[in-house]
């Protein structure tokens, strides 16, 4: 009820007819007619009945009472159906500069950020300097690991991670069927690795979560971290990748000593891996 009572019937298109209202917004027939429900039907919606609903009168009811994203997939909760896949509000997609500080200010480890296709939109200067990302490669992280020779080389776990990769990948595509953007990326990184078709064909999924990473980094040797995916409710598109050193072979000593001025000094110069 207090959702009808924000939309005005101008904002809805009816006309006032210059009387005034008992209560604001709209009223629950007015609803219903827009809606293209019945007013009985539309009451027992609001009152919480065991009733059938289908995915398209709920969202032409979010329609009309101009629920935002997470309000309508609520909607959806309520009614006992699985929520519709969560889209950025248009006020939300400036949200850059605060996600490059928060990366930033994850130094001296390593952190990057995603979109849903697992392109890398920015990475901070430790997951340059660790991993290896780098503006001319292709910028995005599933063909990078399958096909970058340089990550290739400083990862020892990287037989261990790949069946994992792949599943979260599945995962990804599975949510989002009939998305060209996952198809095109699927393509790609097929064309350039056998070993991901092997392990795609397999069909493991598994959600997005931590991986335990050990890198032969070519100054400092060994390194022990956990990489974290983490969503942000407001931007559901992006996923952050923080990676935490473990307390195995003094990584987090090592991570410092890389990004400090003696650290950069040295690797400024060509280095084997």
């Amino acid at each position: 009820m207090n959702r009808r009572a924000r939309v005005t019937p101008a904002e809805a298109g009816l006309p006032d007819g210059g009387a005034r209202r008992r209560t604001p917004g709209l009223r629950r027939e007015e609803v219903a007619v827009l809606a293209g429900v019945g007013a009985s039907w539309y009451q027992w919606l609001e009152q919480g009945r065991d009733i059938s609903v289908s995915p398209q009168v709920l969202d032409a009811v979010a329609r009309v009472l101009r629920l935002g994203d997470a309000e309508r997939r609520h909607l959806y909760v309520l009614a006992g159906l699985n929520p519709p896949v969560p889209e950025v509000a248009p006020e939300k997609r400036d949200m850059c500069d605060g996600l490059r500080r928060l990366i930033d200010t994850w130094m001296p480890y390593p952190a990057h950020i995603m979109d849903m296709y697992y392109n890398c939109l920015m990475f901070n200067d430790a997951a340059a300097v660790v991993l290896g990302m780098r503006q001319d490669g292709t910028q995005n992280c599933l063909v990078d690991f399958f096909a970058d020779p340089l990550y290739r080389s400083r990862s020892n776990s990287w037989e261990r991670n790949a069946r994992t990769v792949v599943a979260q990948f599945r995962a990804a595509c599975a949510a989002r069927p009939d998305d060209e953007g996952y198809q095109a990326v699927l393509a790609q990184v097929t064309a350039v690795s056998e070993e991901f078709t092997a392990l795609w064909e397999e069909r493991d999924i598994e959600d997005a979560g931590q991986i335990r990473k050990e890198l032969d980094h070519p100054l400092v040797g060994l390194l022990c971290v956990e990489s974290t995916a983490m969503k942000v409710p407001a931007r559901p598109d992006l996923t952050i990748v923080l990676h935490t050193p473990l307390d195995e072979a003094n990584t987090a000593a090592k991570l410092e000593w890389l990004a400090s001025p003696e650290g950069r000094r040295g690797a400024m110069y060509p280095v084997a891996g």
